[in-house]
C-alpha cells in the first residue's frame, strides 16, 4: 500500500510539474507574440539618426520598447527610448536575455580632447563612492539599492570614428545574478546617441562579441554628424569624454556638481531585468525546478 501511494504522489507532482511548465511556457509566449519586431534600415528621431537592422538581432519601437522596461523589467518609466536591438534567437524574458536600448542625449558638441589623459580607476572609485550617497534617493523612492562592483569592460575611446564605450558590473539589492551595463555612446553634432546593452553578466561575452556590428549599425543622419559641428551656431557641450563615462561635468580642478538629468539616468532609472513579471516568472521556473528534483530522488 505504501508503495502504491508513492507512486501516485510521483504521479500527481509530474502531472503538477508538466502543467506549471505548460502554463508558464504559454504566458511566455503570448507575451513574446505581442511584440511587433522589424528588420532593415528604421528612422530614428525623425530624421536624426537611422538603424540598419544587423544580421542576428531584431529592432522594437520605442512604444513597445517602453513596455518591456518598465511593465516587464520594473525599471521607472522614462520615455526617452528610441527603440531596442534584441538578438534574433532571444525573447525579452528568456533567462539569457539581453538587449541593446537606444536613445539620444542633446548635450550639445562633445569635445574629445581629455580622451587621452583620463585615470579610469581613480574615476571608477569616484563613480562608486557617489553610487553610495545616491542609493538614499533610490531607497526613498521604493527602489534597491545599486552596488557599482566595477568595470566588466574598461572604457574605449575610437577618435576616429568618434564612439565610446565601456561596460559596469552592478548589483541590483539582494539579487543573485549581477547586472551588466554595457554603454556605447555616438558623438553627434548636438548630442549623443546612446546604446545601452542590459543583460546580465554572463552574457557579457556575447554582448562584446556583437559591439562592432551593433556600433557600425547605428548612425547619425547626414548633418546631424560630428563631423557637422559648426562653432559658428552650434553649443559646445559641458560634459567630456570622462564626464560620458562618470555621469558628471570635468574641470580642470577635478569632480563637482552631478548633473540632475545623468543622476537620474545612473541613479534611479538604470535599466535593470528584475520586474515584478520578470521575478514571477522566474518563480514559477524554480517552482518547476524544484518538483523535477523531487521526482528525481524520489525515484533513486
Amino acid at each position: 500500500m505504501k508503495q502504491l501511494y508513492t507512486l501516485f504522489a510521483l504521479f500527481m507532482c509530474a502531472f503538477s510539474s508538466f502543467a506549471q511548465t505548460d502554463s508558464l511556457q504559454l504566458e511566455i509566449q503570448e507575451i513574446e507574440n505581442s511584440l511587433k519586431y522589424q528588420y532593415g534600415e528604421i528612422s530614428l528621431g525623425d530624421g536624426l539618426a537611422k538603424v540598419t537592422v544587423p544580421k542576428g538581432f531584431k529592432y522594437l519601437d520605442p512604444e513597445q520598447s517602453e513596455y518591456v522596461l518598465t511593465q516587464l523589467w520594473g525599471n521607472p518609466a522614462s520615455g526617452t527610448t528610441m527603440g531596442m536591438l534584441v538578438p534574433k534567437d532571444k525573447g525579452v524574458l528568456d533567462d539569457d536575455a539581453w538587449v541593446f536600448d537606444i536613445e539620444f542625449d542633446e548635450i550639445g558638441y562633445v569635445e574629445d580632447k581629455d580622451a587621452e589623459d583620463i585615470d579610469y580607476n581613480e574615476l571608477l572609485a569616484t563613480m562608486q563612492a557617489d553610487m553610495q550617497e545616491a542609493n538614499q534617493e533610490r531607497v526613498a523612492n521604493g527602489y534597491e539599492e545599486i552596488q557599482l562592483v566595477g568595470w566588466a569592460s574598461k572604457p574605449y575611446y575610437d577618435a576616429d570614428h568618434k564612439i565610446l564605450h565601456w561596460a559596469k558590473e552592478a548589483k541590483f539589492g539582494e539579487a543573485e545574478t549581477n547586472t551588466l551595463n554595457y554603454n556605447v555612446r555616438i558623438l553627434g553634432r548636438k548630442g549623443v546617441l546612446m546604446l545601452n546593452a542590459i543583460a546580465n553578466m554572463e552574457s557579457l561575452p556575447e554582448v562584446k562579441q556583437s559591439i562592432p556590428v551593433i556600433t557600425s549599425s547605428v548612425a547619425f543622419e547626414q548633418g546631424h554628424s560630428y563631423f557637422d559641428f559648426d562653432p559658428d551656431v552650434d553649443e559646445v557641450a559641458s560634459w567630456t569624454i570622462g564626464g560620458l563615462v562618470a555621469g558628471k561635468v570635468l574641470t580642470k580642478v577635478g569632480f563637482f556638481a552631478l548633473l540632475l538629468k545623468f543622476w537620474k539616468v545612473l541613479a534611479v532609472g538604470a535599466a535593470s531585468l528584475g520586474g515584478a513579471l520578470w521575478k514571477r516568472l522566474r518563480g514559477k521556473k524554480e517552482e518547476v525546478a524544484v518538483v523535477e528534483d523531487a521526482q528525481e530522488e524520489a525515484v533513486s
